[in-house]
């Protein structure tokens, strides 16, 4: 790529970090990166930018040049230059090839020196609507359903950088009429919405999501958006508060919807409440999308492990929301893609990426078993049963349609 070929010319002069600097959030940018990591090593540093959920090495320099490059970034994002004791994060904003770009600075001592991570978020693109992320069919149903009650608790649960925060965006924009107040807890704020009143919460003078959501809740509020659930007492405030005719979104880090339930319940929070308070669970993941350079192959010449895999979960796919989201004659085919490669993805075979999920209703069934304190394998199974579209099903209908191959979803579901 151009700027990347820059970059490695400017790190060869050995002589402006400025540019060097400029040179690697640019290329970073070009190349359709999520995050920047400058990692220092024994005797050489190491940059790698990560494109479509995976890292990939561009370059190394020497270790001489790196106190330039550090100093430089902690200048731009307000940082203490002479601070190389202590982690410290901040932010840079700029402008590149006409995008507003944010990037989230963090920086970590290491044996060696300071490593440097930089999240990209780009301002200049509008929140997303649920069709933009995919959300479709029976999951789509049961969102809308649990956005349009009046009060209630919305969970996006996921691992780190499932951008489960751009879908409680893409909520809270459907939902922004001028009837409504809309207040939002978050750290840091990534992305700004008119008629949304976005505070960012600041734990090192005590304003923490505990706090900002009680303060929140004298600001005579409809719908409250907490950046994370972390613990017992900001659970507590919002369950208190869908219980006070509030409807409260939150994320909180665990692995699937059924998993969510275990968690909370862990945190000692009564049973009682819990299905008396959540409307739905929302549990994804970010996988990649297919390029245009994609193969068509059938569902007969697929190993036999991916075959298993399909039979099994699509078995256990409600029938009508197979035939609502995918065409009849890709059915009756089975015809899935498999990568390439071409110049526009790089060769890297995909292109962006994709939303998986998975979205548990809490019917009344559901409710006895979080009474009775069930395990989340026998709540997961139960809520397929339901009918439930759970990450496996979802990311199948996404390969039987076209957008993603089943080799991702097979290393996927591997991990999962």
């Amino acid at each position: 790529m151009k700027k990347i070929d820059e970059l490695k010319d400017e790190i060869y002069k050995w002589d402006n970090a400025q540019n060097i600097c400029d040179l690697i959030i640019s290329s970073a940018v070009e190349v359709w990166s999520s995050d920047i990591h400058i990692e220092p090593l024994s005797n050489v540093v190491r940059i790698r930018y990560r494109i479509d959920w995976q890292l990939h090495e561009v370059l190394e320099y020497q270790v001489f040049l790196h106190p330039q490059i550090v100093a430089r970034y902690k200048i731009l994002s307000n940082l203490k230059i002479d601070e190389s004791r202590m982690p410290q994060d901040w932010r840079i904003s700029t402008i590149i090839d006409q995008k507003w770009l944010d990037l989230r600075v963090s920086t970590l001592p290491t044996v060696n020196w300071e490593k440097i991570v930089m999240r990209i978020v780009d301002k200049s693109k509008k929140i997303p609507t649920m069709e933009m992320l995919w959300i479709e069919g029976h999951n789509r149903e049961v969102l809308e359903k649990a956005i349009g009650q009046p009060n209630g608790i919305i969970l996006t649960s996921g691992p780190t950088w499932s951008w489960k925060s751009t879908t409680l965006y893409a909520c809270l924009s459907s939902l922004n009429k001028p009837n409504v107040n809309i207040m939002t807890l978050e750290d840091p704020v990534e992305n700004t919405i008119d008629w949304i009143s976005q505070s960012q919460v600041f734990p090192d003078i005590w304003y923490t999501f505990a706090s900002g959501l009680r303060t929140a809740l004298r600001q005579d509020p409809d719908i409250i958006m907490v950046w994370e659930i972390r613990d017992k007492e900001t659970i507590n405030i919002a369950i208190e508060a869908s219980l006070t005719w509030h409807l409260v979104m939150s994320t909180i880090h665990t692995n699937s919807a059924a998993e969510t339930i275990t968690r909370i319940l862990n945190m000692w929070i009564q049973a009682f409440l819990l299905p008396a308070s959540v409307n739905a669970i929302i549990a994804q993941r970010l996988i990649r999308k297919l390029c245009t350079c994609k193969k068509e192959v059938n569902a007969e010449e697929l190993p036999e492990n991916y075959k298993e895999m399909i039979k099994k979960a699509l078995s256990k796919t409600k029938k009508e929301e197979l035939i609502n989201r995918v065409w009849l004659e890709k059915l009756k085919k089975s015809i899935f893609y498999i990568p390439v490669w071409c110049d526009k993805c790089n060769k890297s075979w995909y292109s962006w990426r994709l939303w998986i999920y998975e979205i548990m209703e809490i019917t009344p069934i559901l409710k006895q078993m979080i009474i009775k304190w069930e395990s989340s394998v026998v709540i997961g199974e139960t809520a397929v049963d339901e009918w439930m579209i759970s990450l496996e099903q979802d990311w199948i209908i996404k390969a039987l349609n076209w957008l993603t191959s089943i080799e991702e979803v097979y290393s996927a579901v591997k991990e999962n």
